[in-house]
């Protein structure tokens, strides 16, 4: 099967909207409305549909298969492991990958709730049958998408949680408890690693730059060396690589947080950080038949270590 192309798949979409009395408008957002982003053959078609009522089209979801032929298709409002996000309250959507590698992300909105969708300063109106824009949208942008500036609460709050988190990796590891720990390391400390990136990338462009989700645009905005290091924190499942790569974490993330205390005038807790650097050491060569974390003679060095630093 060959794969439609980019216009085959905008006639189709655009086609059906234009068939179907209820849909009002057709707007586009995500990446096709990103000037940003460079464009591939895995571009998503994130597509909303504003229609008068969602009850018609609930009642039978085979109406969507006028799309063509999928792989498989979720339904996010529809199911209960994984709820939809809070920000499509009201709206229900479509995700469809087809059988010819193709996606679209149809996500339906009820008029009264245009105002909010409408909002994303990515969506674009590729069609308005009724009149119901009485102004255009500003261009498209990803402005709603650029890194704030945090608060000194929520840097610091980013702070404590890297660093008390990185106590319980060492207590993880020590156990041999390696899938906790990857899970412990992927959920917690590599967020909070991120959010600072997402910071110090933010310092650097002025606030005015999005870095994409969990890290998309990484290799475009941090320096190379920093990306490097960023890709040494990824370990494949053993103790020692697990190790390297939560202090390489931890050396990522202070060097990314004394930049934007920094450049933001804020307090780093460098306490946090020496404590903790100093007791992970420590775990790192405690035997595994120890009675105690400490004994008294290790307690005084470890704090003339950290005294001293």
């Amino acid at each position: 099967m060959t794969s439609r192309s980019t216009l085959q798949m905008m006639d189709l979409i655009l086609g059906i909207a234009r068939k179907d009395s209820r849909v009002l408008a057709v707007l586009q957002d995500g990446s096709r409305s990103n000037p940003n982003v460079t464009a591939d053959i895995f571009q998503d078609f994130d597509i909303i549909y504003i229609v008068e009522d969602l009850e018609p089209y609930l009642r039978d979801h085979i109406w969507v298969d006028v799309f063509g032929e999928r792989m498989i298709m979720q339904l996010p409002e529809d199911m209960e492991l994984y709820p939809p996000s809070p920000e499509l309250a009201d709206a229900f959507s479509y995700l469809m990958l087809f059988t010819d590698g193709n996606r679209i992300d149809l996500v339906l909105v009820p008029l009264n709730r245009l105002d909010h969708f409408a909002a994303d300063s990515l969506c674009k109106v590729l069609l308005d049958k009724n009149g119901i824009f009485t102004s255009p949208l500003p261009e498209a942008s990803d402005t709603s998408y650029w890194t704030q500036k945090p608060s000194a609460r929520s840097f610091t709050d980013c702070c404590n949680e890297f660093w008390f988190t990185s106590g319980s990796m060492g207590k993880a590891l020590w156990r041999g408890e390696v899938i906790f720990a990857q899970q412990l390391s992927s959920e917690v400390v590599r967020g909070t690693l991120l959010q600072m990136l997402d910071w110090y990338i933010g310092c650097k462009h002025e606030f005015k730059v999005n870095p994409g989700k969990w890290g998309k645009f990484y290799s475009r905005y941090l320096e190379p060396e920093l990306y490097e290091k960023l890709l040494a924190t990824y370990p494949l499942a053993s103790q020692p690589q697990i190790w390297n790569a939560t202090f390489a974490s931890m050396d990522l993330f202070r060097y990314s947080a004394k930049f934007v205390a920094s450049e933001l005038g804020y307090e780093y807790h460098a306490a946090w950080d020496h404590h903790l650097t100093a007791h992970l050491q420590h775990i790192r060569d405690l035997r595994a038949d120890v009675q105690r974390i400490y004994d008294k003679t290790e307690m005084r060095e470890n704090i003339i270590r950290i005294v001293s630093r």
